[in-house]
């Protein structure tokens, strides 16, 4: 009689732990150091609201492990609920494609911290990212210098910064079309076509749309550029 009831416990604690257990397309498992309580909300846009699609909860230790389902590689956004600690340091975005992937953060820093592996979209999005923080400090560099002619009033150095900003303008354009172009087999091209140079000249627009593969172009972002650009062409003939 022990013997049945042991194997019935057994029998039913296995059976529990199936039912339970995630299933999904997108295995993403990591670390958050120094979380161990809280949760981490997966969130996806969906129109023009972000929607919940999975729950991390921390509950003594800083580790995870969970599935769940994606439709296409695709930018996904996490929001880190910490309980009652406040921090506006709490979302950060991945570009997610189905597979094995692995986040690893810090708590004290979860966005600066936060490395990503398992996806060539997100490897590839970073670095365009590098190449946009070398546009934007140099951006900055030239805000500063604009403060700083303020005091002066020089008409010659005041000519000089716009013009440098223009070609600074210009030179970001040209650099992520390229950048979209060079990696138009992957998800994340015309993601950042439409996200980052939306109102960019059509000819590039164009030439960033039928460098997508076959497969990119039939996905969500390669469906939205193509219908963007027929919208802007219909709109600029009017």
């Amino acid at each position: 009689m022990k013997k049945i009831i042991a194997l019935t416990v057994a029998f039913l604690a296995i059976a529990c732990n199936k039912e339970t257990e995630k299933e999904g397309n997108l295995h993403l498992s990591g670390n958050v150091e120094g979380l161990k309580q809280g949760k981490i909300y997966v969130q996806q846009l969906k129109d023009t609201s972000l929607i919940t699609i999975d729950t991390i909860k921390f509950e003594g230790k800083s580790s995870f492990d969970t599935k769940f389902t994606i439709d296409e590689p695709q930018m996904l956004y996490l929001f880190l609920d910490r309980g009652q600690t406040n921090s506006i340091d709490n979302n950060l975005s991945f570009f997610a494609e189905p597979g094995k992937m692995t986040f690893k953060t810090t708590l004290k820093e979860f966005y600066a911290d936060a490395k990503f592996t398992g996806s060539k979209n997100q490897e590839t999005y970073e670095k365009y990212l590098k190449i946009r923080t070398n546009l934007s400090n140099e951006n900055a560099e030239l805000m500063a210098k604009e403060i700083k002619n303020l005091k002066i009033k020089d008409p010659a150095v005041s000519s000089k910064i716009q013009s440098d900003k223009e070609k600074l303008t210009v030179r970001k354009y040209l650099y992520t079309a390229n950048f979209a172009v060079v990696n138009g087999t992957y998800e994340v091209a015309p993601y950042i076509a439409l996200t980052e140079i939306p109102d960019a000249n059509l000819k590039l627009m164009d030439t960033i749309q039928k460098s997508m593969s076959p497969k990119v172009a039939k996905s969500k972002y390669g469906k939205r550029l193509t219908e963007w650009i027929k919208e802007r062409k219909q709109t600029e003939q009017e």
